[in-house]
């Protein structure tokens, strides 16, 4: 299988980008980080990606008047560098469909739950709140829903009698880590094959 291109979308701290660059440095994932890109200067990612001498970028959403104009020029900066798969690794926007159908069926996210249980912000809480006894993460791909796209892979993680949000959010995070470079191992070498979905139709 061909070396994986790919274009990573942070905003804050780069921890799951760290773990993708310490596997392809490591030589234990065959792929190649083109580009990182961050809608927040001086995100910390940004200085884990040149420590890694990783190409880097900020794409300011202020500076475009709507969502949409925001994604297209994030698009066409990925499509620029040549990037094959996109990763979300801690991107805090909410991507439309804009962006969605220009890179479609690449784009790859981590979520802090076994989906389906649990979508949206604050997913740790919302386990915990419910009294489940297993939480985990998730690698799946985007669509237009909020974290409903096909599921790569999951890893599970137990809830501790004495668990808040933030120390079941630290053992989940660890988890995020080795599930994500396990899913872009497989997709590099093909023992992993993306689930395909019907593409709805165009409403209105």
């Amino acid at each position: 299988m061909a070396t994986l291109k790919l274009g990573v979308l942070v905003s804050g701290r780069g921890s799951n980008l760290q773990s993708i660059l310490d596997a392809v440095q490591a030589g234990t994932l065959d792929a190649e980080v083109r580009i990182v890109i961050s809608n927040r200067p001086g995100a910390q990612a940004l200085d884990r990606a040149a420590a890694a001498g990783a190409k880097t970028c900020v794409v300011s959403h202020r500076d475009f008047a709507s969502r949409e104009a925001f994604d297209a020029a994030l698009a066409a900066k990925l499509k620029s560098e040549q990037v094959e798969w996109v990763v979300l690794a801690g991107f805090m926007r909410v991507l439309t469909g804009v962006f969605i159908r220009e890179m479609q069926g690449k784009i790859i996210n981590i979520h802090p739950a076994l989906l389906p249980s649990f979508p949206g912000i604050h997913a740790q809480k919302q386990a915990i709140d419910y009294g489940v006894k297993v939480s985990g993460c998730t690698v799946h791909l985007i669509d237009e829903g909020v974290d409903t796209g096909p599921i790569l892979a999951q890893r599970a993680v137990p809830i501790l009698d004495d668990d808040d949000e933030d120390s079941l959010s630290a053992r989940i995070l660890e988890q995020e880590h080795a599930l994500m470079v396990e899913v872009l191992r497989g997709l590099a070498d093909g023992s992993l094959q993306p689930p395909r979905r019907e593409r709805r139709a165009a409403q209105g």
